[in-house]
């Protein structure tokens, strides 16, 4: 087997990202870039009510207006597929989800009618002319009150609005909390939150009669033409957060227009649909317990969890909040748990996979949970998780829920942070400050996440991905992966893996992605799985090829394959570096195929699919400081600092660029976002007019470091990192912020922690 050797590694450097020079150039193409002769432009109708009979639809005024090309209802679709749930749970209640509404409306924002129109502009004009005739129902906003017996229901024939429910019991919870020394309750509202991804959805559909072929600029391969005559092209994609992963009635819609008027078909979302139509993230409420001992042991934790599903499934809808029960422990070793887990139905819009996907919903529970359990037995906030950290010698960890941690050395992260940040000294001066009554505040949050989402029996639709590696005749690499970014870096990521496997520059790699007539199979983007399964089932297909140029190489020079040494653009003979071949030559020969080893066939190229066989589970550390003006409830962040544990890192530039994102998006959650519907079911919150989301100049500065403990799951060792930065940043915010009002008996804040909201504690707190 040949090795590698390659002076100059490409792991681990901090290159920039060769996506970059394109993207801040205006250069890159989006879907809404796109321009296709003669296209069409399509706009639909929604409902203004949250809940509605369909009486009926006149599209006949829309139909005469010069320059629309058709107008269609559900009536018309006839058969065309509906949009797919791919969660498996034990008797889930799965509604039908048409690409245009059936009889009845169940959220504002759901699509009636659809407008083909010559351009945009009339296609949306049409609108304004199509008269439907609603009978208003009774809406269902409210979590608890969806569960009541009485409660009106979204879908009749179900009987109540509970779309499933999961019990989980490990240990003896009952045991744990009857003889605990203190038992700490609490009610948390994990609000609903909007992705805002910068570029809005869209798609644009060709048809081919000629060849039967649909191609599709999006996401999906439904409408009922074979999976084989449907090419899915993503170009570049301005953000997702998991908005992006699912199947929506828009490019369904879209993509049979196309179909039944033989010409393009396109639609650009507005930001205002976006607001109502995109998936929404989060919305749960929590009543949780703590059995904690006296000296800081936490024995048992018990959840209800009311997780709101919206009025319709999405792709993962309903197991998101699963994700919430699996983690629920999270760095802690607490043997006895009991959760009731319930999905429940309302007259919204679905929720789904937003960055982090259930495990923030699980981290805030635990974290905020154990700051109470250190307040409520006198400990500080840094002792008590020392306390309940396993030791890194227990790894790999099956924990109560029933997962394993693969690797964690929750000690090693947790120490170094606090040493960033002088922990013994802030309290120090916390204690002077609080004396001339300044309100400072310490927040820590610890985190451990389920990420590269791989194991098949796991997921609805496979959990493995593929790539194919080829070595072109000129020398050069070509990678195609079934992984698609959306700003995650793998054009350089990818390439630096490939060019240290092969000991070429970087400059000889390209990575090729998004595009389904073009590339293997694969899974995709989400759940922070792109390096450590995608990556993985690169590297592998590129060690295939580099076992076979080693047998050219070998047969060329006359030496044992076992032998040689990739690097620096060469393959020599170890020991002997005046014995070797250029990487280029060796390619064209293989190509040429003039003089090849015997049982060797031409050319250089792989492609491999990866299974992983357990998740992976990231950890590490937050640490925020702030100061609370007591009279006005502002916050000033005044320091934040994580120390991530993500596995051997591939670039560290591209690293802290996710770290950064994520933790501004926590503290977009903890301090500003809100996605607010009142009884009847409109949305409050539905432009950035209303919809708060934190700006520069609100994101205070981060001071990342890291920890490496490498995953033994898959051969590169690495973890994933683009959700931990949400995951650990939320707790973090609030409890800071608690602790700063720590004297006036604060003990919860609900998010978004508002000037007004905070203000409005201190005074609740003072009676």
């Amino acid at each position: 087997m040949a090795t590698i050797a390659a002076p100059t590694r490409m792991i681990g450097a901090p290159i920039k990202r060769r996506e970059d020079p394109r993207l801040i150039q205006g250069l890159s193409h989006y879907v809404d870039d796109i321009k296709l002769v003669g296209t069409l432009h399509c706009a639909f109708l929604r409902s203004d009510y949250a809940h509605a009979a369909i009486n009926s639809i006149d599209t006949s005024a829309a139909k005469e207006l010069p320059g629309v090309v058709t107008v269609i209802t559900a009536e018309d679709l006839g058969d065309v597929g509906g949009i797919p749930c791919g969660a498996e749970i034990p008797d889930l209640k799965v509604p039908d989800h048409p690409a245009l509404a059936v009889g009845r409306v169940r959220f504002v924002g759901e699509a009636v009618a659809a407008v083909v129109a010559t351009d945009a502009y009339i296609a949306r004009d049409a609108l304004d002319l199509i008269e439907v005739d609603y009978e208003e129902l009774p809406a269902v906003t409210d979590l608890d009150k969806a569960i009541e017996a009485d409660s009106p229901l979204i879908y009749d024939d179900f009987g109540d609005n509970i779309g499933f429910e999961m019990p989980l019991e490990a240990g003896d919870a009952d045991a744990a909390f009857a003889e605990a020394d203190h038992v700490v309750s609490q009610r948390f509202v994990n609000q609903r939150l909007v992705p805002n991804a910068m570029e809005t959805r869209g798609v644009l559909a060709e048809y081919l009669p000629g060849e039967g072929t649909l191609t599709v600029w999006s996401s999906t391969q439904i409408v009922n033409v074979p999976e084989q005559k449907v090419r899915v092209i993503a170009p570049e994609v301005g953000g997702g957060f998991g908005s992006k992963l699912n199947v929506y009635p828009e490019e369904v819609v879209v993509s049979y227009l196309a179909i039944q008027l033989r010409k393009p078909v396109k639609w650009t979302e507005k930001r205002t649909e976006n607001f109502t139509t995109t998936i929404h993230g989060r919305d749960q409420v929590n009543y949780v317990d703590v059995a904690v001992n006296n000296d800081g042991t936490i024995t048992g934790i018990r959840a209800k969890i009311l997780a709101d599903l919206g009025a319709s499934y999405q792709l993962l809808t309903p197991l998101i909040p699963t994700l919430t029960n699996l983690m629920i422990v999270g760095c802690y070793k607490i043997p006895n748990v009991e959760i009731e887990l319930v999905g429940v139905l309302t007259n919204k819009m679905a929720t789904d996979a937003y960055r982090g996907a259930g495990r923030p919903e699980a981290t805030y529970i635990i974290e905020r949970m154990v700051d109470l359990a250190a307040a409520a037995v006198g400990m500080d906030a840094k002792d008590i998780r020392f306390k309940n950290f396993p030791q890194p010698t227990e790894f790999p960890l099956e924990i109560p829920t029933g997962i394993i941690y693969d690797s964690g050395n929750y000690q090693e992260s947790f120490n170094k942070a606090l040493g960033i940040v002088d922990y013994d000294g802030l309290r120090a001066q916390q204690a002077q400050l609080r004396e001339q009554g300044r309100y400072m505040g310490i927040g820590i949050s610890t985190y451990a996440e389920i990420c590269g989402m791989g194991p098949s029996i796991a997921m609805p639709a496979g959990g493995w991905e593929s790539s194919t590696v080829r070595v072109e005749p000129t020398g050069k690499i070509t990678v195609l992966t079934g992984v698609s970014p959306h700003g995650q870096g793998q054009e350089t990521t990818f390439a630096q893996m490939i060019a240290d496997e092969f000991g070429v520059d970087i400059d000889d790699v390209i990575v090729i992605h998004g595009d389904t007539g073009r590339q293997p199979y694969g899974i995709g983007t989400f759940g922070s799985r792109a390096t450590a399964v995608g990556g993985t089932a690169m590297v592998i297909a590129a060690g295939q090829v580099k076992e076979k140029m080693a047998k050219f190489a070998a047969h060329l020079m006359e030496a044992n394959p076992d032998d040689l040494v990739f690097g620096e653009g060469q393959i020599f003979v170890e020991g002997s570096p005046d014995q070797s071949i250029d990487f280029a030559a060796i390619a064209l020969e293989a190509h040429v195929a003039k003089n090849l080893p015997p049982d060797t066939t031409p050319g250089l190229e792989a492609t491999h699919f990866f299974e992983p066989s357990n998740f992976t589970y990231p950890f590490g550390a937050h640490i925020a400081v702030v100061e609370v003006d007591a009279d006005t409830g502002e916050i000033d962040i005044q320091r934040y600092v994580c120390v991530d544990d993500i596995g051997n890192i591939i670039n560290p530039l591209v690293v802290a660029g996710q770290v950064h994102g994520g933790i501004a998006q926590g503290l977009g959650q903890a301090l500003y976002e809100g996605a607010v519907y009142d009884e009847s079911g409109q949305l409050l919150t539905g432009s950035l007019m209303d919809y708060a989301v934190p700006k520069a100049t609100q994101v205070p500065h981060f001071e990342t470091d890291h920890t490496v403990t490498p995953s033994p799951v898959n051969p590169m060792g690495v973890k994933g990192v683009g959700e931990a930065g949400t995951i650990g940043s939320t707790p973090c915010m609030v409890n800071a912020v608690v602790d700063a009002l720590s004297p006036f008996g604060v003990k919860d804040i609900e998010m978004p922690l508002t000037p007004n909201r905070v203000w409005q504690a201190i005074q609740d707190a003072k009676g």
